[in-house]
């Protein structure tokens, strides 16, 4: 299968559990829900897959399992990103060798490394896989971000490194990015309430957390935000923005899961610890904005 270019709706999967072990047959009615709605790709063991509680078994077994779900019909992409540059680059090789079509690599949280170790950090996973790999900044949650200058710096020495995830919260983040590389780097939202601002500028998609249960509603914002029908687009945004903050008033894959299992598209909300389950006051919030949207 010749790969389709990473842009359009991305939908970052939950992991599924069942008393605490991963849940696969709920983990292949998520992805059949996603392929039936019009995604264009599927992330299995990002972050809002709690990769970093699964064993290195585990994550292989869920990337290998929603490649073989897929079946070729999206493109399988395993997030593989970790604060040891080794286990990344392990955790590449792996993941290129078991079918993923391409890789999201989030930069080393903890460690809060200079510019120049970010580079060496990324550069190590490029050279261990020929597959896409896509950079993936969040500051919020590493405590650095992935510079322009590296991007640059990356793109120029890596053919395969074009995409970067870009969840910092900024607009102006993606024109500096446009600016220095225009056409040669291609920007995926990493957050659902700024995809309609990104794409304004020049981001090409979403890699999205509310398309795991809002998957038909992303697809058509994020279509017609690239069809160029921004004041539609604005409607839906709108429509769709309540579910986007309320999707995150606890730590994010919680409240999703809480969703997806009151829509009978999981059988279970669990996560593993350290997360747990969402406060009583915080869950009536999510089940009055659910409700609401359903209206």
């Amino acid at each position: 299968m010749k790969l389709r270019p990473l842009t359009g709706t991305i939908t970052a999967l939950v992991t599924p559990f069942k008393n605490q072990a991963v849940a696969y047959d709920d983990l292949r009615k998520l992805v059949e829900f996603q392929i039936k709605s019009g995604i264009n790709g599927l992330v299995p063991v990002g972050t809002t897959g709690e990769s970093p509680t699964l064993s290195h078994e585990e994550h292989l077994d869920v990337v290998r399992a929603v490649i073989e779900m897929a079946r070729g019909r999206v493109p399988g992409i395993a997030g593989t990103g970790s604060n040891s540059t080794n286990e990344a680059v392990d955790l590449t090789t792996l993941a290129t060798k078991a079918g993923a079509d391409a890789v999201l690599v989030v930069a080393p949280y903890y460690n809060k490394p200079s510019q120049e170790g970010v580079f060496r950090y990324f550069s190590a996973v490029a050279e261990a896989t020929d597959k896409p790999i896509i950079l993936y900044s969040i500051p919020g949650r590493c405590g650095i971000e992935i510079g322009v200058s590296v991007v640059e710096r990356l793109r120029a020495k890596y053919p395969h490194v074009r995409y970067i995830k870009e969840a910092g919260g900024s607009v102006d983040r993606v024109d500096q990015l446009k600016q220095a590389l225009g056409k040669d780097i291609i920007v995926l939202s990493g957050d659902d309430s700024l995809t309609l601002p990104f794409i304004s500028v020049g981001a090409e998609g979403v890699i999205s957390v509310a398309s795991n249960l809002f998957a038909k509603e992303v697809v058509q914002l994020v279509n017609t935000a690239l069809g160029n029908d921004l004041a539609k687009a604005a409607k839906l945004h709108r429509k769709l923005y309540p579910i986007f903050k309320t999707l995150f008033i606890e730590p994010n894959p919680v409240p999703v899961k809480i969703a997806l299992a009151r829509a009978g598209i999981i059988g279970s909300a669990e996560v593993r610890s350290p997360l747990c389950e969402m406060s009583k006051a915080n869950e009536q919030i999510l089940i009055a904005t659910l409700k609401a949207f359903a209206k």
